[in-house]
């Protein structure tokens, strides 16, 4: 029994921030339905769905959501709902007649929770853009790079899923929260701009300081600083070292065997580039398997950059099964954990339409009406 064990999520299926906010709801405990599409468009609708990981934990109903029949089966699910999710651009929801004053005048205490890049509303809140453009104007994809070189691309760690899943679930979980004591839902706007900007509170905290310089690669946390930046080993792989602390930064230093009498102060900015190249040379004396090896256990602040194939081997996020294998599958386990109501994958990731005639069930529907449905059109 997980966590939001009870609670009811209608998901109106999309790509990105949205499944994974999904899944993220259902690992703890909620009971997820996956409203598809008949005909899946976007990223990844040409890939198999039944390894499509963030899908995972749901079941799923497929619908032809441009006939009236099929707005009414939404309609139906949504009226014993706590929370709807879509992923859709500014108005497509109202227009398909799913809108959160349809859907709320059937459910006044729903929470009704929306992903997008842009928001619901300023100048580009029509536009067509990917997570890359929605981080680029928020100020966080140039704060990322090398000094000297162009921004590099975060993955889609700081937008989609930082900035847009991550903020789109605690505010429909607040939300739930604040419906149960008054009665009444309301709209969640989750933006990704909005989110990744949030996420930037330390690069501000550290501009109203005066200790932020506005170029990549020159801050602390960006690699500016040589006791924070990464480093190649004589393989040619990496390993990451952020010794901020005096005591951590000394431990490093007695590991690797450099005498802080013959180096630039810790501190000095002026010396840094010269304390750059003496550890970037040191750190190119040994492989970074044998560097791990040697700082195990200590507190040098000091890791070996993994793959992520590499890291479902380590030892720590082995013990911690922090990535298992799910029915053949390598996935990420749920985060985060809890003490009495643990989460847990709730089933894999499955074929659009799998759950209809199930979900059509539990919603009332007869098995003559699911019939009429089918051979309609309106469901898979």
């Amino acid at each position: 029994m997980g966590a939001l064990s009870g609670l009811k999520v209608v998901e109106l299926a999309g790509i990105g921030p949205a499944p994974f906010a999904g899944m993220m709801l259902s690992d703890m405990g909620a009971e997820v339905v996956q409203v598809e599409r008949l005909e899946p468009s976007g990223l990844g609708s040409a890939s198999d769905p039944r390894l499509r990981i963030s899908n995972r934990g749901r079941r799923s109903i497929a619908v032809d959501l441009k006939k009236p029949e099929a707005i009414e089966i939404v309609l139906r699910l949504v009226a014993d709902a706590d929370i709807l999710i879509e992923g859709y651009r500014p108005g497509v929801a109202e227009r398909l007649g799913l809108g959160p004053d349809v859907c709320q005048a059937i459910n006044p205490r729903l929470v009704y929770g929306r992903m997008t890049g842009w928001g619901q509303d300023g100048p580009l809140a029509q536009t067509a853009a990917h997570d890359l453009n929605f981080i680029a104007i928020t100020g966080a994809l140039h704060a990322i790079g090398p000094a000297g070189g162009p921004p590099v691309s975060p993955l889609n760690y700081v937008g989609d899923f930082g900035g847009g899943a991550l903020y789109l679930v605690v505010g429909v979980l607040a939300a739930v929260i604040e419906a149960r004591s008054s009665g009444r839902g309301q709209v969640v706007d989750a933006a990704i701009v909005d989110g990744a900007t949030s996420l930037s509170t330390f690069i501000f905290t550290q501009m109203a300081n005066g200790a932020w310089v506005d170029r990549r690669g020159s801050n602390l946390a960006d690699g500016g600083r040589p006791y924070y930046d990464v480093y190649e080993t004589a393989d040619g792989k990496y390993v990451s070292l952020a010794a901020i602390e005096g005591k951590f930064y000394r431990e490093f230093l007695d590991r690797v065997g450099l005498d802080p009498a013959t180096l630039p102060d810790q501190n000095d900015p002026a010396g840094w580039p010269e304390l750059r190249e003496r550890i970037a040379e040191v750190m190119l004396t040994r492989t970074r398997d044998e560097w791990a090896e040697l700082f195990e256990s200590s507190d040098a602040c000091f890791a070996p950059v993994l793959s992520p194939i590499e890291a479902s081997d380590h030892p720590h996020l082995t013990a911690r099964e922090t990535l298992i294998e799910h029915e053949g599958i390598l996935q990420p386990s749920p985060a985060p954990r809890f003490s009495r109501t643990p989460s847990k994958i709730a089933g894999s990731p499955v074929v659009p339409g799998t759950h209809t005639d199930a979900i059509l069930s539990d919603a009332g529907f007869t098995p003559n009406e699911i019939a009429r449905l089918r051979m309609a059109m309106v469901v898979r």
